[in-house]
């Protein structure tokens, strides 16, 4: 197992924030880190739970832990973090058909939840997938940061350190749905769905351990952001520095305005 060095590690508030070289080390280091917590949970429990966030950003991540052995996926249950409405699930922008292409057939977990995106009743799906998640509580959850600070679809600003919900509809932030058709996923921002079910802040801090996964320049405004301004909800991913449970890890050009 290649063991990546970060190059600096510091404290913001309460978060460890390590830095790597490149994108590539970053993934690879992150997939260690993840790979013991999850074996540590498996020995421990003799199962363990797991949320995935999906995006370009994560894709050296996921093909480091894909590719790591000693797991045995068939004692994992996964999660993700969120799904427009409205989507086919056979969308290329569609998030578990993200999972599934780039994770889920080359691990072939014992369990995985997909977020529906054509629900009969939103409001009962939502219901349904934190009633999964809270029976379920995750021994970690990889996220990472979007370009507005956002995690999950918790966009600014709608997004609630204290919400009272762990899975709810929002309306999608411009910014993020730019994003999606920076990243390739759609052609055109009038193709991008305005509405999504995700994941909230109190159900994203919840899981026994956080790993951020922020590698690229395109997310260096958020990070500085995030890291340099007070902790608040217009800067989601500040409320990272309010807990002790998480490490941010960053790479060269995400960190270059530091």
């Amino acid at each position: 197992m290649t063991v990546p060095k970060p190059q600096k590690r510091w404290l913001v508030d309460q978060l460890p924030v390590e830095l790597y070289t490149s994108n590539e080390e970053l993934g690879q280091a992150a997939a260690n880190k993840a790979h013991q917590i999850l074996r540590e949970a498996i020995n421990k429990k003799g199962f363990a739970n797991l949320i995935l966030a999906t995006g370009n950003s994560q894709l050296t991540f996921l093909s480091a832990l894909r590719s790591l052995e000693g797991i045995d996926w068939k004692k994992v249950r996964i999660f993700h973090m969120d799904e427009y409405i409205g989507i086919d699930p056979s969308h290329p922008a569609s998030f578990p058909l993200f999972l599934e292409n780039h994770f889920l057939q080359f691990t072939k977990p014992g369990h995985f939840h997909p977020i529906p995106s054509e629900p009969s009743d939103v409001n009962a799906a939502c219901k349904e997938y934190e009633s999964l998640i809270r029976k379920y509580p995750a021994d970690l959850v990889a996220m990472g940061w979007g370009e507005n600070g956002h995690i999950a679809f918790n966009d600014p600003p709608d997004a609630l350190f204290n919400d009272p919900h762990w899975v709810k509809v929002v309306d999608l932030a411009q910014e993020s749905r730019l994003q999606q058709v920076g990243e390739g996923h759609f052609n055109s921002l009038d193709e991008v769905p305005k509405q999504a079910i995700t994941l909230t802040i109190p159900a994203l801090i919840a899981p026994v351990h956080i790993l951020c996964i922020v590698p690229e320049r395109r997310k260096a405004s958020a990070v500085k952001a995030c890291l340099s301004e007070p902790v608040d909800e217009s800067r989601p991913g500040s409320i990272l520095r309010t807990i002790s449970h998480a490490t941010l890890l960053l790479d060269q050009d995400s960190a270059s305005l530091l």
